[in-house]
């Protein structure tokens, strides 16, 4: 009865239900998954399979989220402060600004029209220090829509910018320089008045009406607000502007307001969206991230191996239990499954801890770049250097689902040699020294 009971479940494949995997192959496979004394070297192995599942998963899935909020962060804020679209003028200045800009922001899909007068200029306190600056002239109005630069202003406020008669710079910069709201502040142009003696540099001193943090340390650090028409006269460009900046609702569409924006500006113009203007920063992030994918990859891989290594050993040490299995009515395909379920268990079960241990890792990865930052004493992600104030990291479904199905693809294939070779055992050769 016990013959007919395994060959009724083995040799068909399927258990009472209609399972692809009979109740007797899956008992035999988590017993061979179960380590005993004398098989403890193959559990070593298994465990190191499944440790490098978990570990290759977990990482991918980290990086990858890391390096999308990376790239988000980056987008949001250099955008944020920067136009999608840049307006500028090739046959004359832009005299008639003010309805040049009513006209492009009235085309739809266009949020705001930003006029701007940019110059670079020599930021020093009276206290000494310096440090080199960007002057961007912009209308209090427009500025206030802004909300990236209204809306973190941290110390101060935009009154004295409204009236005219202040600025507002980064809190990085007034560190630096030791300035805090209503200190003036010394802006030297090389761009200045011409003399008989030649051109003298342009030097002013203005008051801080409030510092803004962007939480971008390029930014903070190197830029100036200063209203439009002081930095007209600043830079000797009363009455025009260099550029008007546009805002969209969908940057990623910018190639469809292109023809519009050009037929409401009624004159030539140069337009520069945000692609071009970042093209080689935004491809460098691509290309690294699909690197870093195939080399974590290689995570997974190794550990995909090392489960036809273990597989194998454990084909070799059952060979006479996989005879006797044989002899008493057990199918090829029988045997093939349990071993197949056998590595394919340390993989589903790797991946899923892996996934597991990546989405935990991801939800806290601030505070855990801030503990480790303790312990080690050092900056870990200095701001100076990545340009944000803290770790991002942003999960993207696919990619989760793409690193999962990698997983459990290389550890299925990786099943397939070892369970084969199990199937092909010969009972006669296997029980001959017996």
């Amino acid at each position: 009865m016990a013959e007919a009971a395994v060959d009724r479940s083995s040799t068909s494949g399927l258990g009472p239900a209609g399972k692809p995997f009979s109740t007797f192959e899956r008992l035999v496979a988590w017993r061979y998954l179960r380590a005993r004394r004398k098989e403890a070297f193959i559990s070593v192995i298994a465990g190191f399979s499944f440790v490098g599942i978990m570990l290759g998963v977990a990482t991918l899935i980290i990086v990858m989220a890391v390096m999308n909020g990376f790239r988000t962060e980056l987008v949001s804020r250099i955008l944020g402060i920067n136009g999608h679209m840049i307006v500028q003028p090739v046959d004359g200045p832009f005299t008639d600004y003010p309805d040049l800009a009513g006209r492009l922001a009235a085309v739809p899909g266009v949020k705001m029209a930003l006029p701007l007068v940019e110059g670079q200029v020599l930021a020093s306190a009276q206290a000494g220090g310096s440090t080199g600056a960007l002057v961007r002239g912009a209308r209090a109005e427009d500025l206030t829509k802004l909300k990236t630069i209204s809306d973190n202003i941290k110390s101060g406020d935009m009154v004295g910018y409204a009236s005219g008669e202040g600025v507002l710079i980064g809190t990085r910069m007034a560190d630096q320089l030791g300035l805090r709201v209503g200190d003036l502040i010394t802006l030297t142009s090389p761009e200045g008045d011409v003399t008989p003696m030649g051109v003298n540099p342009r030097v002013k001193s203005y008051k801080i009406s409030g510092l803004f943090e962007i939480g971008m340390s390029e930014y903070d650090s190197s830029i100036i607000f200063m209203p439009l028409e002081e930095a007209q006269l600043y830079f000797n460009a009363a009455g025009l502007v260099q550029s008007i900046e546009l805002f969209v609702d969908h940057p990623d569409d910018i190639d469809a307001l292109r023809p519009k924006v050009e037929e409401a500006a009624g004159r030539q113009i140069n337009l520069t969206d945000w692609r071009q203007r970042n093209q080689t920063f935004f491809s460098a992030l691509q290309v690294e991230r699909n690197v870093m994918f195939m080399i974590l990859t290689l995570i997974v891989l190794v550990a995909a191996l090392n489960i036809i290594s273990g597989l194998i050993m454990l084909v070799k040490d059952k060979g006479s239990d996989i005879a006797i299995l044989r002899t008493m009515g057990a199918s090829a395909g029988a045997i093939m499954r349990i071993f197949f379920m056998t590595g394919a268990a340390i993989g589903i079960v790797g991946t899923i801890a892996g996934v597991l241990l990546g989405v935990l890792v991801c939800v806290n990865i601030e505070s855990i770049r801030q503990f480790f930052s303790w312990i080690s004493g050092t900056v870990i992600f200095n701001p100076q250097v990545y340009f944000l104030s803290q770790l991002p990291a942003e999960m993207d479904l696919s990619e989760t689902i793409s690193v999962v199905v990698m997983a459990l693809s290389l550890s299925f294939i990786a099943t397939m040699f070892p369970a084969w070779r199990a199937s092909r055992l010969d009972p006669v050769q296997a029980l001959r020294y017996e």
